[in-house]
């Protein structure tokens, strides 16, 4: 069975914007053909896990899964996921999207026994449709996501930088399994072609599909600064610059586990100017 990727299917500019995961491809196919159906959904985009489903909410989007003009899409309304799905389970999206500052709403459609749907409405969510699903019973579910919707709060911009948090969490595959690394165990950043590779605290790297310029950008408001063009650091772990017969370099820990990284010369003035002031961070 082939991986279905991120797609978009759009009916008008009004509704809302809707994310569907399944590992099944069938099943896939008719919560999405079911959400479409509905004059309250604009776009449904589809994800066949939750790891994959976290990078879209996060913005991390595939070609086709842009707005006609190439930008990114507005931040998704709802998430409608199965529960039982290999590695990262619907469950344990749940837990990852209640650490969102504006986490969309989220409905299971799922197969599983009552108790789990008791699970389901502990971790969160909106509401619990049971396989074989039907046409009415999904209407239901989102005229309560547009009520969900319409009582909350537009998110309003501050005029200031936010302060950086550590709540975020990369998916990773590790031996046919999913773990989430936790942004704050990061020490330094690798570009490995269109990939990245995470170097943690406790020894272990991990190779994310995620180019090394968008980690730049997105996690330079809490305290990574580029120092190569194959290099991304967290700041507040640097304990040394220092000259080399090539130039600078920068030392991350102390100890056995310090780790010495090129700094390119024209990184290097930036640097100097971080390190004399470095912004405020979260870690200890």
């Amino acid at each position: 069975m082939g991986k279905m990727r991120g797609t978009v299917s759009t009916q008008d500019n009004t509704g809302l914007l809707v994310l569907a995961v399944d590992d099944e491809a069938p099943g896939l196919s008719e919560i999405k053909y079911l959400l479409e159906s509905s004059p309250h959904i604009r776009r449904v985009l589809t994800a066949f896990d939750a790891a994959e489903a976290l990078r879209i909410l996060r913005g991390d989007y595939d070609a086709e899964v842009m707005d006609r003009t190439g930008a990114g899409l507005p931040p998704v309304d709802a998430v409608f996921a199965d529960i039982n799905m290999p590695g990262l389970s619907g469950t344990d999206l749940a837990r990852v999207l209640g650490a969102f500052r504006a986490p969309p709403a989220l409905v299971f459609v799922t197969g599983v026994e009552h108790a789990e749907a008791v699970v389901a409405f502990e971790v969160g969510a909106l509401d619990f449709v049971t396989k074989p699903i039907n046409e009415d019973r999904i209407n239901k579910a989102i005229s309560r996501v547009v009520e969900r919707v319409a009582a909350t709060p537009a998110v309003v911009p501050e005029p200031v930088p936010q302060e950086p948090t550590d709540d975020e969490v990369i998916p990773v595959e590790l031996g046919g399994t999913i773990k989430l690394v936790p942004r704050a165990t990061v020490r330094y950043v690798e570009a490995q072609g269109d990939y990245a590779r995470l170097h943690t605290s406790d020894g272990q790297s991990h190779l994310v599909r995620i180019p090394l310029a968008q980690l730049e950008e997105r996690w330079g408001n809490a305290g990574f600064v580029r120092i190569h063009r194959s290099f991304l650091v967290a700041l507040p772990l640097v304990t040394e610059l220092r000259m080399t017969s090539n130039g600078y370099a920068v030392v991350i820990g102390s100890g056995d586990g310090a780790k010495e990284l090129p700094v390119s010369r024209r990184h290097t003035r930036e640097l100097k100017e971080r390190i004399v002031r470095p912004p405020k961070s979260s870690w200890g």
